[in-house]
């Protein structure tokens, strides 16, 4: 068997050599920008998100953190931080999954088949419940304000943490997540 730095490079070259824009952050492997589009048939088909993708020392045995880093109005995704609720990559999580598996299949599966019985963001889990119209109005509202491929492509890291507001704290509680970091990309 390969070791896990063969692997993570056989991975991070896999995702490369797809259809996904990858940025590597600080010239390394370890830390990524994906550019990942909303799926076909879905509420956010039409956005463009910038994904941050965090590779452990010990990946692809333990999974990778993953963040939005623009605006998305998801119930299992943090709003302010980008952190994101899915189970296969936060506690399921296989060697035999790989990078691809996360832009191809998990991330498209998320922004599908919303869980709003286990939210990050209970703003929009509450109104996915309550009033399934509104809730489909304010996602495409946040997919036209934040996530077209325009505002996607100019946005660095560096800018993310310092355009929230507080209008965009929605629900003041504070969130804090060691697993994945990300922020907003200014409109």
């Amino acid at each position: 068997m390969s070791s896990p730095c063969k692997r993570r490079e056989m991975d991070v070259m896999k995702l490369m050599m797809s259809d996904y824009s990858v940025e590597p952050i600080n010239n390394g492997i370890n830390e990524l920008k994906v550019i990942f589009h909303g799926p076909k048939e879905s509420l956010y088909e039409g956005g463009v998100w910038k994904i941050r993708v965090e590779l452990p020392d010990a990946y692809p045995y333990k999974s990778p953190s993953i963040g939005f880093i623009n605006k998305i109005f998801h119930p299992n995704v943090d709003e302010l931080s980008g952190s994101v609720c899915l189970d296969v990559i936060n506690q399921t999580w296989s060697p035999m999954f790989d990078l691809l598996n996360i832009f191809e299949v998990f991330l498209p599966q998320l922004l599908l088949y919303p869980n709003p019985s286990d939210p990050l963001n209970g703003e929009a889990a509450s109104l996915m419940m309550k009033d399934q119209k509104q809730y489909e109005q304010r996602v495409k509202e946040y997919c036209e304000r934040y996530a077209k491929k325009d505002n996607v492509e100019g946005a660095t890291l560096e800018d993310s943490d310092d355009n929230i507001s507080n209008d965009d704290i929605s629900d003041g509680r504070s969130t804090s997540s060691d697993d994945n970091i990300a922020g907003e990309a200014d409109p």
